[in-house]
């Protein structure tokens, strides 16, 4: 008989640390100036690579717990939502960018969550892209202008993170309809 999990394992204190460093980032974006977007970039870093290690180290030593099912993703779209909304905020991102990427974010949250009983909808291959894409895209933002490419650089890689992230979408929402309509206890 194999024994769960416990709650504090590496991968489930990498999402912990992921959490806490939101507010850090957030406070750091927001301070102005050079020194402090470049501390919003270190933690917005940090936190993104805490999010590639704790679903890599969670499979590898089998350490997947019911919290890191929830709180990974909630995670990683407290981060990259707060990225989003503070990079609108300042007027540095159309909010309409942001929109876009919320809404799928959320969608494709609520439904692995509405099909968590007849299976997972695993990280695809263009959903890794996705956050790659989103990662560099908004790392590309918070840059200092000093040190940013031009504004048609940073437009191009968030065109293709948004794109990605759309397209992905879709995939995601016909594999939740496929899963729900293979289960005979979803009525249909």
């Amino acid at each position: 008989m194999t024994s769960q999990p416990g709650l504090w394992n590496v991968a489930n204190v990498l999402t912990a640390v992921r959490i806490a460093l939101v507010p850090v980032f957030v406070a750091c974006l927001l301070a102005g100036g050079t020194t402090w977007r470049l501390m919003a970039l270190a933690a917005f870093a940090v936190a993104s690579l805490t999010d590639f290690l704790d679903g890599r180290l969670a499979r590898q030593r089998g350490l997947v717990t019911d919290f890191g099912k929830i709180a990974d993703p909630v995670a990683d779209k407290a981060l990259t939502g707060a990225a989003l909304i503070c990079l609108s905020a300042l007027g540095e991102l159309p909010w309409w960018v942001t929109g876009l990427i919320l809404f799928r974010e959320i969608g494709v949250t609520v439904l692995r969550f509405w099909v968590i009983r007849r299976g997972v909808i695993a990280a695809s291959r263009g959903g890794k892209l996705k956050t790659l894409l989103q990662i560099i895209a908004i790392c590309l933002y918070i840059l200092p202008p000093a040190l940013s490419p031009p504004g048609v650089v940073r437009g191009l890689v968030m065109a293709a993170a948004v794109i990605v992230t759309l397209v992905t979408g879709v995939d995601y929402v016909l594999q939740a309809m496929r899963l729900r309509r293979s289960d005979p206890a979803a009525g249909g």
